[in-house]
């Protein structure tokens, strides 16, 4: 953020910067002029991702560096990705994910309050619902996470809640529903290495990279008897945290909003969009339901309508065909 007619610049840190959803971020941050940095421990992001964007390799809980690169950048705002992510993997090792994604968060926002940062935009999830009891589902559901990573990041909401009223960090947590798709323009995309979400999985299997995809659950009472999702463009997804950090930036107080299209696709309805974006069949096979999958789920986002000013402009052809494109040039 530049001050006109003053020689001060401020800067907006993003940590995990270098995965996902956060290159997007990055991207769109700097398209529009803002001056950012990003802190990434490259355990799964990417270098390369952020070209020549300011650059910290380290970790969120490192309170040395952090002080350091606050001061060092003059921080004033913080987009804060950095977390592990793998629902299932969290059943097997919750402390990793209480660890990093409670303990590392807690440490961050301790270290950047002491140095003056006082405005947060936090990368949440959906999955802090964990199975509402209708959808589309609105910020007013209850939140009851099923998992410890939805555990961590509702944790973290909270944590986010009380350094408001004690101490005056303002925040906006994003709940996302499914984050899939690349950059429209074909700069970036996902590194489908450990993702196992359903748009990355069916690219691998059109390209022979994977075994047939596993559809589990043809029996759900749907239109098509597989499992509905909001599928949301990355784009998308970056556009709202620059617009989260606007209302910030007017002092608008702490909240909780809601990214998803309002409207579900099944499963069956992703593979059919990928075999349009790519001309040929998905290689698949049926499975059982897994323990735990929702039915169906999808957003109320009228909250990000009204607050964010923000709606959703890619559909799901868009998604995948963004997808197909990624990934086929990039194998």
């Amino acid at each position: 953020m530049r001050l006109s007619g003053q020689n001060i610049t401020m800067t907006v840190l993003v940590t995990g910067g270098a995965g996902y959803i956060g290159s997007h971020t990055v991207k769109a941050l700097r398209a529009r002029g803002e001056d950012v940095v990003v802190l990434d421990t490259l355990e799964f992001g990417s270098r390369a991702a952020v070209g020549d964007t300011p650059f910290v390799q380290g970790d969120i809980a490192d309170e040395a560096l952090v002080s350091k690169v606050v001061a060092d950048h003059r921080i004033d705002a913080i987009v804060h990705f950095a977390a592990y992510k793998a629902a299932g993997e969290s059943f097997e090792m919750p402390g990793r994910y209480f660890l990093n994604n409670v303990g590392g968060s807690t440490r961050l926002f301790e270290t950047a309050q002491k140095a003056g940062v006082e405005q947060v935009v936090f990368s949440s999830t959906c999955a802090v619902y964990g199975t509402p009891s209708k959808v589309p589902v609105g910020e007013d559901a209850p939140v009851n996470p099923e998992s410890p990573y939805g555990e961590s990041k509702a944790l973290v909401e909270r944590i986010l809640a009380w350094y408001d009223r004690c101490l005056g960090v303002r925040s906006v947590s994003l709940r996302y529903f499914n984050a899939a798709g690349a950059a429209m323009d074909g700069t970036l995309g996902e590194d489908w290495t450990w993702s196992l979400n359903l748009v990355p999985v069916a690219m691998k299997a059109l390209l022979g990279a994977a075994p047939p995809l596993k559809i589990f659950g043809t029996d759900y009472p749907t239109p098509d008897g597989t499992a509905v999702r909001d599928y949301i463009h990355v784009d998308d997804l970056a556009d709202a945290h620059l617009r989260a950090l606007d209302y910030l930036r007017r002092g608008n107080a702490s909240t909780a909003i809601n990214l998803g299209t309002g409207t579900g696709s099944s499963v069956r309805e992703v593979l059919s969009a990928a075999e349009r974006a790519s001309g040929r069949p998905v290689p698949n096979e049926e499975s059982p339901r897994r323990p735990g999958d929702p039915i169906a789920l999808w957003a109320d986002n009228a909250k990000a309508r009204d607050v964010l000013g923000w709606n959703a402009s890619h559909g799901l052809d868009d998604i995948v065909a963004s997808a197909w494109s990624w990934h086929s040039s990039h194998i």
